[in-house]
């Protein structure tokens, strides 16, 4: 195919049409169709393999070798990881984003996409109720939402300049509960402190940070000679979707002069639901907040928000001077390379924009209230029976469950629920994963998808049935 016919609009009309229909066609398949697997089960070898070798006639038939050797996270049984089977509409939004590829790193290469994302977050920041000196930014992914936050952090309290002058000697002390997500720990090794300057804080039997044990690690930060500058709270625990004592840990901070950054990526949404905002109560007194709009949000991968209290924080990560480009003080708060890592940065803000103007508000509140119901309904059956335990009654739309018996052992128990996992998974029916606490391993399932009732409720049946066959064939 020559290059302008590549760029022909009328090839694109055609193309564009008939994938529609494919994606719709699929979606339809997802939701409805027993005879789907959630997961291609392919191993890597082979599917590498095919890939290399496949020559497709059209983009139809890639598309349907795609679609059908990919995750379906539209599949009810998808119980899995914390991503969202996106709102279908958000992908053309997402059509219009990469026709327009508008590079937002100044005002003037995205005009349209840089209103968008000011209107995006200072509605996110009222829903919050973050004061109105407060601003942000929309990133790719909570991990790199988190980076920010922590840098800017790192920029307010210490006692020089560190963007200029590097890091120097210095002994900073970040506070983070044990259930943290990684990525914290990891940005603190990015940021050059290693694993000394992590002080990780025990968490109660509900998988809550305690705030007594915080008191003592920071004492003991003290006595070590460390500068406490971060305490890092989570709401909504990758593991467990358990919240801190967001409130409790503010009052710390006020009273220490630390800088209180909350991880919500998962569990801030909540704070649009009349019903679950009270989890959130304290989110609001935070210096930075990062919350995912692909998790609980209902838009594709990637799109974060990282909020700060106060504008100006959100300047003092990237305290760079690039003359070319940033140079009109003027318009600094609409020139986003200066507040975030990216240099060419996708619109994201639309596929949100989109879904507030069209749907408002309320489809996040009912997206929320359906998913947390229906792990709060799972959950009180595994806590009704006698073949089942919970780790902890849910918060969110994360369950974590094992099959338990008197007749095995906490390792067999352990054995029994990684096979039973695997058979879920090699049956084809379901997408769920594990996560091991205090020794024990659970099953964990993360309710992304609103039709997920009925796969629910057969979920105790197969995991029964399986733990039977598995311990009878036990040498």
């Amino acid at each position: 195919m020559s290059l302008d016919k590549a760029y022909d609009s009328e090839h694109f009309r055609k193309e564009g049409h008939k994938l529609i229909d494919q994606l719709a066609d699929y979606l339809s398949t997802a939701y409805n169709d027993n005879n789907l697997h959630v997961l291609p089960n392919l191993a890597p070898q082979k599917i590498e393999e095919k890939y290399k070798n496949f020559h497709p006639n059209s983009m139809e038939e890639l598309i349907g070798e795609v679609l059908s050797d990919s995750n379906h996270l539209h599949h009810p049984g998808y119980i899995g990881h914390q991503v969202v089977p996106p709102l279908p509409e958000t992908a053309l939004a997402g059509l219009v984003s990469d026709i327009l590829n508008n590079g937002m790193a100044i005002y003037e290469m995205g005009p349209s996409g840089t209103a968008m994302e000011k209107f995006v977050l200072k509605w996110l920041i009222d829903e919050i109720g973050m004061p109105s000196s407060a601003d942000g930014v929309i990133t790719s992914g909570g991990s790199l939402g988190n980076l920010t936050a922590l840098l800017a952090a790192r920029q307010s309290k210490a006692d020089y300049d560190i963007w200029q002058h590097g890091n120097r000697a210095s002994k900073f002390a970040f506070f983070v509960s044990e259930h943290a997500h990684y990525c914290i720990d990891r940005a603190v090794k990015i940021m050059g402190f290693g694993e000394n300057a992590i002080f990780k804080v025990a968490c109660d039997e509900s998988f809550k940070l305690d705030v007594e044990n915080l008191k003592i690690r920071y004492a003991e930060a003290i006595s070590r000679g460390f500068q406490p500058i971060v305490l890092v709270g989570v709401a909504g625990a990758t593991g467990t979707g358990t919240y801190d004592p967001l409130d409790e840990m503010a009052d710390f901070c006020e009273e220490n002069d630390l800088w209180f950054h909350i991880d919500a990526a998962h569990g801030g949404p909540a704070t649009l639901s009349d019903e679950f905002s009270y989890l959130c109560k304290g989110m609001e007194r935070a210096d930075s907040v990062v919350i995912d709009f692909h998790k609980m949000m209902l838009v594709p991968a990637l799109a974060t928000a990282v909020l700060f209290k106060n504008k100006e924080s959100s300047y003092s990560t990237f305290a760079q001077k690039a003359e070319y480009l940033l140079y009109d003080i003027e318009k600094k708060e609409y020139d986003l390379a200066a507040r975030t890592m990216e240099c060419t940065k996708k619109m994201i803000s639309l596929k949100i924009y989109m879904i507030l103007k069209l749907y408002g508000k309320a489809i996040f509140s009912e997206y929320i209230e359906k998913t947390n119901h229906l792990a709060l309904n799972f959950a009180k059956e595994v806590s009704n029976s006698a073949d089942f335990e919970l780790a902890v009654m849910p918060e969110s739309n994360i369950v974590c469950f094992r099959y338990v018996s008197d007749n095995l052992s906490r390792e067999e128990l352990n054995r029994l629920n990684l096979q039973i996992r695997e058979k879920l998974i090699k049956s084809g029916d379901y997408y769920i994963v594990h996560t091991s606490i205090n020794g024990k391993v659970y099953l964990r399932i993360t309710i992304m998808n609103i039709y997920s009732g009925e796969k629910l409720e057969s979920l105790f049946t197969d995991i029964k049935k399986l733990a039977l066959n598995l311990s009878i064939k036990r040498p």
